[in-house]
């Protein structure tokens, strides 16, 4: 939207999004919601409230089981009732939270009395970094935690893929991965050229379980050690190898290891399994639930099953269990510790169990129900090669290796500087200097490896100059940062909005820049709709743009700010070139946002 009207909002996250969409490969349309109040709260109004803060793949679960309980007429004691509201939030996300202290508004529900993540690997984490502090969040205790569910994780692949390896009869690890990443004739290997170069989808270790046990995982198989790992294991020249060369093969990283499903879904719907990601890792749980049709961790989705299943090979150099612990927090009162057991002992019952088995969870106790055995052909008798869970100082250690040798991106940032942009984001503050800000401070969180490119754009000017402006050439962030913030911290606002034009010329000049070494992304922001006569063919645009008919393409994230926003659009150019679309209309899940658009990288 040019100069005219429009209630759009929240700049902010704009950049904070683009530098870190920076990495972004996803091809998903993202909204960045809250659940729809609490879990059924209001059904025992004057009964011990208890606040969870669930992972993500399995909230909407753990939502309905609470909405289940609290109608329930039993209490516990012989006389109390408890009432249990659910959020959902990253495990990651939520570790941050409440290491650094829980802000309601900034992490977006109330402080949780129960911490349910995916993995015990974030309770170690979490116990380290706060280590320091005089005032703990999290119990002390090493004792193990109860389990509400468990699943191991896996590498799944696409069902021609694996059998092209070798399954059933060949397994599949770590070091599989290493070599099919660096061999240059990709598949053609295994009698399958047209498959291209292997490339699998990862997590990131920041933010998802999925990415931190994949990293633990790659970090044990490069040592070839069983034992308890040590900070001067992970420094041996070896093993960072090993791990950059684990890493090169990633396609991209993404913070939600459910955002895989919907992605591949998407490509097998258009007959194309085998073109978007050669594995992907994951919980298995995550495998039968795509086989089954449901691409969102939503118990309700009944969807079509993929033509091209899935197959979860289990690492062979080992693997974790994720645990998915039951931790009651310190701050819980003694009435609530109560009423947290009083719940726990619901989740854990067989009824209940059965509901996280038709999700394709095993049991609290890590066994495979019949219908999962069946689904995913789990060998009978299968024994698991269990890997043993570091310590949090080096799992804190893990991490800052992994920011060094992670794929490096290169990505082109377009802001929209149109005249809307000059309107109120929030507190005083027009978009344009909301947007400034946010850009500048995300900068830190890149690495001085990554590339970065910066180009503008409005509308239509009067001495026929083109819409768009490029104000920094590609290059090294270590390099130009300083640069790259003074034009930031100048930019104004004029003009209208030449989103199409503009859309594809940021492609073309990716795609004559693409660097295979690198993740490729063009971040286009945006508070409006195309104002352009001269370029206002949306079909054409989208034809150029699609992924599935160019030798080369490049993902196209679009930031869709404010309400006047062609989210629409944007979806569209974000699914034909296979990245992500971000609705960004709430100002104060600006945080929020951000988080999750700079764990794609």
């Amino acid at each position: 939207m040019g100069v005219g009207t429009g209630t759009r909002t929240r700049l902010p996250l704009v950049i904070a999004v683009i530098v870190g969409l920076v990495a972004v490969v996803v091809t998903y349309f993202v909204v960045v919601r809250r659940d729809p109040g609490p879990a059924g709260a209001a059904e025992r109004a004057g009964c011990e409230a208890i606040e969870v803060s669930s992972s993500t793949e399995k909230a909407d679960l753990m939502i309905d089981l609470a909405r289940k309980y609290n109608a329930s007429d039993e209490l516990y004691g012989g006389k109390r009732c408890a009432s249990v509201s659910v959020h959902r939030l990253t495990s990651g996300a939520a570790m941050d939270a409440l290491v650094s202290g829980w802000d309601e508004q900034r992490d977006g529900a109330p402080a949780p009395q129960v911490w349910t993540p995916t993995s015990s690997l974030w309770l170690q984490l979490a116990r380290h970094r706060e280590s320091a502090k005089p005032q703990k969040t999290l119990p002390a205790s090493t004792e193990k935690l109860p389990s509400i569910a468990q699943s191991p994780l896996v590498i799944a692949m696409p069902k021609p893929m694996a059998e092209a390896f070798g399954w059933p009869d060949r397994e599949f690890g770590w070091s599989d991965v290493l070599a099919l990443a660096a061999d240059p004739q990709g598949w053609g290997r295994y009698g399958h050229p047209e498959w291209g170069r292997f490339s699998f989808g990862k997590d990131n270790p920041h933010r998802s379980t999925s990415g931190l046990a994949a990293t633990v995982a790659t970090y044990y198989a490069a040592t070839g050690l069983s034992r308890e790992l040590t900070q001067a294991d992970l420094a041996q020249p070896a093993v960072t190898t090993f791990v950059r060369g684990v890493e090169a093969g990633v396609l991209h990283y993404t913070d939600d290891a459910v955002k895989f499903l919907a992605n591949m879904a998407e490509a097998d719907a258009k007959g194309a399994a085998m073109s978007y990601v050669s594995a992907v890792v994951h919980q298995e749980q995550l495998t039968y639930l795509y086989n089954k049709g449901n691409t969102t961790g939503d118990p309700k989705e009944n969807g079509k099953p993929p033509t091209v299943p899935l197959i979860p090979m289990v690492p062979k150099d080992g693997t974790l269990m994720l645990d998915h612990p039951y931790v009651v927090l310190p701050s819980a009162s003694d009435a609530q510790k109560e009423a947290a057991a009083d719940f726990l002992a619901f989740l854990q019952k067989p009824e209940q169990q059965a509901a996280f088995a038709a999700m394709g969870f095993r049991d609290h106790e890590g066994k495979a129900g019949p219908e999962l055995t069946k689904a995913l052909q789990i060998p009978a008798g299968q024994k698991l090669s269990l890997i043993q869970a570091p310590v949090g100082e080096v799992l804190d250690r893990m991490l800052t290796g992994w920011d060094d040798l992670r794929k490096k991106a290169r990505v082109l940032l377009v802001l929209d500087v149109s005249g809307s942009m000059k309107e109120n984001a929030f507190g005083g503050v027009s978009k344009l200097e909301a947007a400034k800000k946010a850009a500048i401070a995300s900068l830190d969180l890149l690495h001085p490896d990554d590339e970065v490119a910066l180009w503008t754009f409005s509308g239509q000017k009067p001495n026929g100059e083109s819409p768009y402006n490029e104000r920094l050439p590609m290059s090294r962030l270590g390099d130009r940062k300083q640069q790259l913030t003074t034009l930031i911290r100048g930019l104004s606002a004029e003009g209208g909005t030449a989103l199409y034009h503009t859309t594809r010329a940021a492609d073309l000049y990716m795609r004559q820049r693409l660097d295979a070494n690198r993740i490729n992304a063009v971040v286009l922001l945006t508070d409006g709709r195309n104002e352009y006569p001269a370029d206002n063919d949306k079909a054409r645009l989208l034809r150029d743009l699609d992924g599935s008919a160019l030798e080369d393409s490049v993902r196209i994230f679009g930031i869709a700010f404010g309400e006047e926003a062609d989210l629409t659009t944007l979806q569209e150019i974000a699914k034909v070139s296979r990245a992500a679309a971000y609705d960004a209309t709430d100002p104060s899940s600006v945080d929020k946002i951000f988080s999750s658009v700079l764990s794609n990288f």
